[in-house]
C-alpha cells in the first residue's frame, strides 16, 4: 500500500464515488475539487495504488491533433494548453512542474491511394478545427526527413505544433496531489459489488473488497481496461475490452541527425524519438483478441520476427540497434466505434461512464475530466460539448467512428 493512503473510507456516504484513480479518475477528481459550485464529498477507489500496470503508466505519453473527428481534435488542443500551462491550471501550486510538449509531430505514411484519400479527408477536418496539419508529398518528406525509405509511400501527413511527447506521469502526479489537497479522498481498495434501488434506476451503494458498504449519490466508472467489469456490477453491458499493446525502447548505433516524428508505418507499427539516441516503438501484430485483465505477458519473439525488420526497412539507419527494454500495457478498447463513452447510462441514471478511450486516453484526460466534473455538478457540459460521446449512441446503433486509431 502506498504510504499515507488508507484502505478504509473515512465516511459511509459520498456524493461521488470514482472507481479508478489513474489519470481519468484523477482528472475528474481535480476538476470537481476546483469547482466552487461543487460542494460534495468525493471518494476515489483505486485497486492498485502503485498504478504499475495501468494504461496511464504504460503509455507512450504522446499527444496528437491528427484525428478524423473535429471534437477529438479540439479535445487534444485543450490538452496541449493544459500541459503547457499546468501550474496555472492547478492554481499556481509550487510543486507543479513547468512542462512542455516536445513537438516532433506525428508522421502518417500512406502507401496507397485509398490511404492517402483518408489522410486528405482527415486533414480537411483538422484544418477546419484549427490544427496545423500539413500534407507532404514523397519528395517533400525525403527532403525534410532523408532517413526514411519511401519507395512505397504515396503521401504523408504531419503536424509539428503541439503534437509529440510530453511527461504524462508528471501531469498525473500533479492532478492526483492537487485533488487530494482540494479535499478528495483516495483509498487503496477495490469495488467488488454495487447495489441498485428497487426500480433499478440508480446505484445506491458500492461494496468494497474489505467489506465496507459505501452509499453514493453518483458513481463514475473510470476503471480503464476493467471498465466492462465495473459496468456489469451495475447490470450494464459495456463494449470495452482490454487489448494488449507492446512497447520497446532501443538505442541506435548511429542516431538520426534530426528528431524522429512519431512515425505511423503503414504496417501499423509506430516509432518515435525518445532522446539520447534512443527510440520507442509500439505495436501489435496479427489478431487483436481480448486479453485477461492481468495478462501482461511478453512475446519475446516479436522484436526479432516482426518489429525490428519493419523499423530497419523503413529507416535503414536502424539496421544496427540494441534493444534496451520491453513492456506490455493495455488499451481500453471501445469495440463499438473506438471513441470515448461518457455521460450517464440511459437507465441507471447516476452511473457515469468515462471509458473506452482506445489508446488516446492520456491526451484526452484533461478535457474528459473537466467535462465529467461539469456533468456531475450541473447535469450538462459547460465548456466543450461532449454529448456526442454519450452512451446512448450504443443501444441506438449510431457509431461515432474515429478512423485515426493507432
Amino acid at each position: 500500500m502506498k504510504p499515507g493512503l488508507a484502505s478504509t473510507p473515512a465516511n459511509t456516504s459520498y456524493d461521488v464515488v470514482i472507481v479508478g484513480g489513474a489519470i481519468m479518475g484523477a482528472a475528474t477528481a481535480w476538476f470537481l475539487s476546483d469547482n466552487p459550485d461543487f460542494q460534495g464529498r468525493v471518494l476515489v477507489v483505486e485497486r492498485d495504488p502503485s498504478y504499475e500496470n495501468t494504461s496511464t503508466m504504460t503509455t507512450t505519453s504522446c499527444m496528437r491533433q491528427q484525428f478524423s473527428t473535429a471534437l477529438n481534435v479540439r479535445i487534444s488542443q485543450f490538452a496541449a494548453d493544459f500541459v503547457k500551462n499546468l501550474r496555472q491550471h492547478l492554481r499556481g501550486a509550487a510543486y507543479v512542474p513547468d512542462l512542455s510538449i516536445h513537438s516532433f509531430g506525428y508522421m502518417y505514411l500512406a502507401d496507397s491511394d485509398a490511404f492517402a484519400d483518408i489522410l486528405r479527408a482527415n486533414h480537411a477536418v483538422q484544418q477546419q478545427a484549427g490544427a496545423a496539419t500539413r500534407l507532404m508529398t514523397r519528395d517533400e518528406i525525403a527532403k525534410a526527413y532523408p532517413f526514411y525509405a519511401l519507395e512505397d509511400i504515396v503521401l504523408g501527413s504531419i503536424n509539428t505544433v503541439d503534437e509529440g511527447y510530453f511527461d504524462a506521469t508528471a501531469v498525473f502526479d500533479a492532478l492526483r496531489r492537487a485533488s487530494r489537497e482540494g479535499g478528495v479522498e483516495y483509498i487503496a481498495n477495490e469495488v467488488v459489488a454495487m447495489t441498485r434501488n428497487a426500480a433499478g434506476t440508480r446505484v445506491e451503494s458500492v461494496t468494497l473488497k474489505t467489506g465496507e458498504v459505501v452509499a453514493c449519490g453518483q458513481i463514475v466508472n473510470a476503471s480503464g481496461p476493467r471498465a466492462d467489469r465495473t459496468a456489469r456490477m451495475a447490470g450494464i453491458d459495456l463494449p470495452v475490452e482490454p487489448r494488449k499493446r507492446y512497447s520497446w525502447i532501443f538505442k541506435a548505433e548511429q542516431p538520426l541527425e534530426v528528431d524522429l516524428p512519431l512515425t505511423i508505418d503503414p504496417s501499423g507499427l509506430h516509432v518515435r524519438e525518445n532522446g539520447g539516441g534512443t527510440y520507442q516503438v509500439g505495436a501489435h501484430f496479427g489478431a487483436d483478441p481480448r486479453v485477461e485483465y492481468d495478462d501482461f505477458t511478453l512475446d519475446h519473439n516479436l522484436w526479432e520476427a516482426e518489429v525490428w525488420p519493419i523499423i530497419a526497412t523503413r529507416i535503414p539507419q536502424f539496421e544496427a540497434v540494441r534493444l534496451q527494454s520491453t513492456w506490455a500495457g493495455h488499451y481500453a478498447m471501445n469495440t463499438f466505434d473506438h471513441n470515448a463513452i461518457m455521460g450517464p447510462h440511459d437507465e441507471v441514471e447516476n452511473f457515469i461512464f468515462l471509458n473506452g478511450f482506445s489508446g488516446h486516453g492520456i491526451q484526452q484526460a484533461p478535457a474528459m475530466g473537466r467535462g465529467t466534473a461539469e456533468w456531475l455538478t450541473y447535469g450538462a457540459y459547460r465548456t466543450l460539448d461532449l454529448t456526442d460521446f454519450n452512451f446512448t449512441r450504443i443501444p441506438k446503433g449510431l457509431p461515432m467512428v474515429e478512423r485515426a486509431v493507432i
